[in-house]
């Protein structure tokens, strides 16, 4: 048996219950592939490897978090450099599929994407916290291991630098200029990685359609939580995202199993089922990246909890409110509003057996001798009285191969809330930009 693949527990896992109380088709698919489906870990066992995965989640919020703050307190990012990182080196119904990313550094899902004319073909990190797409280049200064060569400009004949002038170059945070006048960015995600190099257009190919002219950056000099991934897509709110490159009214995903070896698709300009769950969509006018949520309340086992709304709300300076995002796993509540949470799951399973807390788990339970469990539902809950349970699994999931089980949410000391992919896993998660809503579809894979 590999150690590293999920817990079987099989009769658990599908008797895993919450106890509830009494598109268009798409000319262009793009997959989305989960980690382990590309890359296969060299943990021993399911416990590192869960472990791992906590400590990079943890390093990706704090960067998320940091990001929010330079923004609303007006610091640049440039005071971030981590190191001398001097350069020394010479939409319309767009679809497509997407795999879960376990081993591949710090993103989660990625998607094949193919760079220059002809394609090259890499693997890329799907980030809706992102907005600067970038790809690992030749020569490199410093780049880290890949799955993939590693692009070459010098082979595309589609590559064109970008000049300093364009309104491309203006929109980064963070850039500087060559003697030749055309466009170096910076990006710098404050846990340490950063990627640095030409800011060009390519061609960017989505299985068997391209897109001309996307501005993105060529890494010469990368650094971080990578490792695996060629580069970065973008599909966050700002302006030099994928998204808005590609003037896409909509997008959507849906992120299998982090653990599972199948794949689903990421969707461009593609409408909402009739059956959607829709919550309104919330821009931070301090930054444009972030997708925030117009959530108004958690339930637990059919009672709406004792948490104001105001917990879940921006305030005028651009603190606070709940974001979702693809790139973080677990998601992340303030500490009180977590508190109110956990206190009432802990109550409607005090009949479960506990075990030890695993890293930022704080609630878990030893389920190595029950063949199946009922735990109380836990739903979002949305303007209009619109309400989206989530399956079990997606709170309470294992974090050993002994069957060590636990709540799948963590409180934190910021402002900012969010949405993790774990709670998002077989929903599709779609963005109505055009009319500013959030529409969730359960058990859309």
């Amino acid at each position: 048996m590999d150690p590293t693949k999920k817990p079987a527990f099989t009769p658990l896992d599908q008797s895993l219950s919450a106890s509830s109380p009494s598109s268009s088709p798409s000319s262009i698919s793009l997959q989305i592939h989960p980690r382990l489906s590309i890359h296969k870990s060299s943990h021993l066992d399911y416990k590192a490897l869960t472990l791992s995965r906590l400590r990079r989640d943890s390093a990706r919020v704090s960067s998320l978090v940091t990001r929010l703050n330079l923004a609303v307190n007006g610091i640049s990012r440039s005071d971030l450099k981590p190191l001398d990182t001097g350069l020394e080196f010479g939409a319309e119904d767009l679809e497509g599929p997407i795999v879960s990313g376990s081993s591949q550094g710090s993103g989660e899902y990625f998607s094949r994407v193919g760079i220059g004319k002809p394609p090259s073909q890499v693997y890329m990190v799907l980030d809706t916290g992102s907005d600067v797409n970038w790809v690992q280049c030749a020569p490199c200064a410093d780049c880290y291991q890949q799955s993939d060569p590693i692009f070459k400009p010098s082979l595309s004949s589609s590559y064109s630098p970008l000049k300093c002038d364009t309104q491309q170059c203006k929109y980064l945070d963070d850039s500087e200029c060559r003697n030749d006048r055309t466009c170096v960015y910076e990006v710098s995600y404050g846990d340490g990685s950063y990627t640095v190099g030409d800011f060009v257009t390519e061609t960017i190919t989505l299985g068997s359609d391209s897109v001309n002219n996307v501005a993105i950056g060529c890494g010469h000099n990368n650094e971080g939580l990578f490792v695996g991934a060629g580069g970065l897509l973008g599909l966050g709110g700002g302006p030099l995202s994928f998204t808005s490159q590609l003037n896409a009214s909509s997008f959507s995903y849906c992120l299998v199993d982090r653990d599972s070896d199948s794949a689903s698709t990421l969707e461009f300009d593609s409408s909402f089922p009739p059956n959607t769950i829709t919550a309104p969509l919330i821009r931070n006018h301090q930054l444009d990246t972030f997708y925030y949520l117009g959530l108004t309340g958690i339930s637990v086992g059919g009672e709406l909890l004792p948490i104001p709304e105001s917990a879940f709300q921006m305030d005028e300076s651009g603190n606070g409110g709940i974001i979702i995002d693809s790139g973080t796993a677990v998601t992340r509540l303030q500490s009180d509003t977590y508190n109110v949470l956990r206190d009432a799951f802990a109550k409607g399973t005090k009949n479960l057996p506990s075990a030890d807390s695993v890293a930022l788990f704080d609630t878990c339970y030893n389920l190595s001798t029950k063949s199946s469990v009922d735990v109380p539902t836990l739903s979002f809950h949305f303007p209009e009285g619109k309400v989206l349970p989530l399956p079990a699994k997606n709170y309470m999931i294992p974090v050993d191969s002994v069957g060590t089980f636990c709540f799948a949410f963590a409180p934190t000391s910021s402002s900012l809330s969010i949405i993790g992919n774990v709670q998002q896993q077989g929903t599709r998660v779609g963005f109505d930009l055009g009319n500013s809503r959030v529409g969730f579809v359960p058990n859309k894979c």
